[in-house]
């Protein structure tokens, strides 16, 4: 097993904060101050929305649980979620009925 030397994580864990402080402030600190126009700001709307399925999706497809493999448990909480999500347009009632589904279908499947 090859070991992480402790300079190569800290220059690592340096340069991310850099790159994460330097995305912030092109935003906050350059332009935080002036309006922005009106469609910038509809589109940013969209980011959690466009960030949080790129976050879950390999959890549901590459699941680390079943070793990378499909099972059916998640993909039901998954159809669940979005199908809830999208007939009630409430986020916590699709969370917790993808939740539901998820601990229910691992509880009846084993």
């Amino acid at each position: 097993m090859n070991e992480i030397a402790a300079l190569d994580i800290w220059i690592t864990i340096v340069c991310l904060g850099l790159g994460s402080f330097g995305l912030r402030f092109v935003f906050l600190g350059l332009i935080g101050d002036r309006p922005l126009p009106a469609w910038i700001l509809r589109h940013l709307r969209y980011t959690a929305v466009a960030v949080l399925p790129g976050l879950v999706a390999p959890m549901v497809v590459w699941p680390p649980a079943t070793g990378g493999a499909l099972d059916l448990p998640r993909m039901a909480a998954a159809c669940a979620t979005i199908l809830i999500g999208l007939a009630t347009r409430n986020v916590v009632a699709a969370i917790l009925a993808g939740a539901a589904t998820l601990y229910g279908m691992l509880y009846l499947l084993g």
